[in-house]
């Protein structure tokens, strides 16, 4: 079992873009045999400390292998709409690591 973090920022105004990409690209985790553990969309509130730039949301997704995850990012149909990714995303945080 592989565990995918991601912090995403998100371009100003483009939320909704952003929002139409994640409404194809989470369903299509689990076509992968992955899960979406959670999506979190942290207020300002939310962080006790931060010493860099708070992101607009926090995604927790599990895959069972490599390969599994790997496959989801070649998904056809999940490239047609990565031009939406593009548009509103102005950068992400990838951080992957297993379950000790």
């Amino acid at each position: 079992m592989i565990f995918i973090t991601q912090l995403i920022y998100i371009i100003e105004g483009q939320e909704k873009v952003f929002d139409e990409f994640e409404s194809v690209a989470i369903p299509t985790i689990s076509k992968y045999n992955g899960r979406l553990l959670f999506r979190v969309r942290p207020t300002e509130s939310n962080f006790i400390e931060s010493n860099i730039d708070k992101p607009y949301e926090i995604h927790l997704v599990e895959f069972e292998t490599q390969q599994d995850f790997d496959n989801f990012k070649q998904d056809e149909e999940r490239k047609k709409f990565l031009h939406l990714k593009e548009q509103s995303i102005w950068t992400s945080i990838l951080i992957q690591g297993t379950k000790l």
